[in-house]
């Protein structure tokens, strides 16, 4: 959560991040994004291929602007042993 007056300056700082985590080693996906009912809220989409990838690319977590920016969080981790493509 952020605040909605500052959610697209947000998102902004936040452009190099998914640049970084998309080419990171063992990223399948990385997205932040507006949420469309919520004008406070972001919602951060991360899938790796292990937790060991996704650690090593979150390091200490978010800048310290970006931390600051943020007013509540709720995180989280999904393990899956398979996928099934729907389309």
């Amino acid at each position: 959560m952020v605040d909605p007056d500052g959610r697209d300056d947000y998102l902004a700082t936040c452009v190099e991040v998914v640049r970084q985590a998309r080419a990171a080693s063992g990223c399948l996906d990385f997205a932040i994004s507006a949420d469309v009912l919520d004008p406070g809220r972001v919602n951060v989409y991360e899938r790796w291929v292990s937790q060991a990838a996704a650690e090593t690319f979150r390091g200490s977590g978010p800048s310290d602007e970006q931390g600051a920016a943020l007013l509540g969080a709720s995180v989280a981790e999904y393990d899956t042993t398979s996928q099934r493509f729907l389309t």
